[in-house]
């Protein structure tokens, strides 16, 4: 039986799109379609193989893309023979709805930190004074982290992520394995969590775990610069976790 955990996708195709552009360093107002339409696909691959539960809107974006690729490759028409509605580029649409949806994003941010400064300014009681200097974290989006995966797949280049699902790994064991270490070391780096997986398998479903727990909120995830390592440390909250771990149907093993 197959390892299965269905998570809802907060992020859609937007954000998948703005992750690459800016993994990339490319422009929005210039962007290499067919590259990011491979790496898209990619991702949107692996999400499907993982299970998760994909929104149709990220099917209808991959093939806005495709449909963009296309067009492009097509040579330009001769002057006079091209329709109205097809004269510029065919990236233009696209374009316009990434700067006006990464406004709405950069908006909400903003807002989101004033509400924090105005929680801590006004409610928060003192903190201790080594907090003061406290660093401004990246935020982590499901996609830095299917990423961060990809780089780690790499090292099983021969196994599909379904080939192995004979073997007995469950999901709920390694939430509660990570639980563990979190305790004991307080945070740990992404990649060290699979550094012992002996297959594909077993860094897919260590990979679910985490996804269950940030789920959940047990732990939180965090870059102290774009791109770079992902950390995980224990939330708050992590010590109450376990029994909703543990409750029947609470996590879908599937192994």
């Amino acid at each position: 039986m197959s390892t299965q955990v269905q998570l809802e996708i907060y992020e859609g195709p937007l954000d998948l799109l703005l992750h690459l552009i800016k993994k990339n360093e490319v422009s929005i107002t210039d962007i290499p379609i067919a590259s990011i339409t491979e790496q898209y696909l990619a991702t949107l691959d692996l999400m499907q193989s993982l299970n998760l539960d994909v929104a149709g809107e990220f099917l209808v974006m991959a093939a806005t893309l495709i449909h963009i690729k296309s067009k492009m490759l097509l040579p330009p028409e001769e002057d006079g023979e091209a329709d109205d509605d097809e004269d510029g580029d065919p990236r233009d649409e696209l374009v316009r709805r990434l700067l006006e949806y990464e406004r709405f994003k950069d908006a909400a941010e903003e807002l989101q930190k004033r509400e924090i400064l105005r929680r801590d300014v006004f409610v928060r009681p003192p903190e201790p004074a080594e907090e003061a200097g406290a660093i401004e974290f990246e935020r982590v989006s499901l996609f830095d982290l299917l990423s961060a995966l990809r780089t780690v797949l790499e090292r099983f280049p021969g196994e599909a992520v379904h080939e192995v699902v004979l073997e007995k790994i469950s999901v709920r064991e390694k939430m509660t394995l990570l639980l563990d270490d979190l305790r004991r070391v307080g945070r740990v780096v992404f990649q060290s969590l699979f550094e012992q997986a002996a297959s594909r398998l077993e860094v897919v479903v260590m990979f679910l775990a985490l996804l269950e727990l940030v789920k959940i909120r047990a732990v939180r995830v965090w870059q102290e610069e774009r791109l770079g390592p992902i950390t995980i440390e224990l939330a708050a909250a992590a010590d109450e976790i376990q029994e909703k771990i543990h409750e029947p149907g609470g996590v879908d093993d599937g192994a």
